[in-house]
């Protein structure tokens, strides 16, 4: 992993300080992003997606500890100055936040919130340059330009999307950070937002961060996936390879949660996964998946499992693969730093 990357977080931790003491809600995540690349994060509600996404642009709440670094074209965000930072955001890094209902203000007009990044970056910009950017913004992603008139109340629900997504595109920005943007949406409108994305990648050779709790949205979509369970990376690898030949039995769980289309065994095989994620206040000892997880023995109990390279840029955190009940994988010399 080079640190001349698009993006770069190395060894993040980020605790809330509440008041039944710290949560560590992301604990030493590694991350790279490249230009022209987009990156899929998978995992539960409550494994950290969201805190990671928020703090690539320091948008935690001021409740948040955070340390490590997030190199963004090799400049590390959490210590720059407010002028720096600003200047980042939208511009240079911007975000699809997850749920757009409650991401869009309410009495303005949707021309009006997708200029105002274009006006804080660009303060000469003349009001008809302005309203043409938009116009173009909202084509670009299925819109009909007339819309910039609209209240986000007089939109469905995958056009909100879409506004958010021409919001986040506004300024030109090296990188995306997409975190659930196909929430809510049925399917049909989930697929055409996903082709807006993947197109938006492809001609603007832009870099991008999925988040999603769908693994099989995010092998279709993503060329690396990074996998995280209770604030860490249990699985890092291509892809395709993730979805179809897991070496975690998280991701093993994730990606059983999806039927594959046209395998009859499919139908009838055992699906879910029980319990839930462990609390971030009260993480059990050695592998934290270990209370859920069918092939758990006595060896995952003293400690938990380091990220470890199993060959062809795929890494995994759990000490049985390899055994009889596990994936036959040798892994290759080291760990993943």
């Amino acid at each position: 992993m080079s640190d001349a990357s698009l993006l770069a977080i190395r060894d993040l931790h980020v605790t809330y300080a509440t008041g039944d003491g710290p949560l560590p809600a992301v604990r030493g995540v590694d991350l790279t992003v490249e230009r022209g690349q987009i990156v899929g994060v998978a995992g539960e509600s409550g494994c950290g997606k969201s805190t990671l996404a928020s703090t690539i642009l320091r948008l935690q709440p001021s409740n948040a500890t955070v340390s490590g670094t997030v190199l963004f074209d090799g400049r590390d965000v959490l210590t720059m100055r407010w002028g720096e930072l600003r200047a980042v955001r939208w511009a240079g890094a911007s975000i699809v936040f997850q749920g757009a209902l409650h991401s869009l203000n309410p009495v303005h007009r949707i021309g009006d919130q997708i200029s105002e990044p274009l006006r804080i970056h660009n303060p000469s910009l003349a009001d008809r340059a302005s309203r043409q950017r938009v116009g173009e913004l909202l084509d670009q992603v299925g819109l009909d330009p007339q819309r910039a008139r609209s209240y986000p109340h007089q939109l469905s629900g995958g056009q909100k999307q879409r506004v958010m997504i021409a919001m986040a595109l506004a300024c030109d920005p090296e990188l995306v950070v997409a975190d659930e943007p196909t929430t809510a949406l049925d399917v049909m409108v989930q697929a055409q937002v996903l082709n807006v994305l993947s197109t938006l990648v492809r001609e603007r050779g832009v870099g991008m961060m999925m988040i999603s709790h769908d693994l099989s949205v995010l092998a279709d979509l993503c060329d690396r996936i990074t996998v995280m369970y209770a604030g860490r990376v249990v699985e890092e690898g291509p892809a395709r390879r993730i979805f179809v030949e897991p070496l975690h039995p998280y991701s093993a769980a994730l990606s059983a949660a999806f039927p594959r289309v046209g395998d009859p065994a499919a139908r009838f095989a055992p699906s879910g996964l029980p319990g839930d994620p462990p609390q971030p206040w009260l993480l059990p000892g050695g592998c934290t998946f270990a209370p859920r997880c069918p092939r758990a023995a006595e060896v995952c109990l003293p400690a938990e499992p380091p990220l470890t390279s199993y060959g062809e840029e795929r890494s995994a955190a759990c000490v049985r693969i390899g055994e009889p009940d596990a994936p036959s994988v040798e892994p290759a010399s080291g760990h993943v730093s």
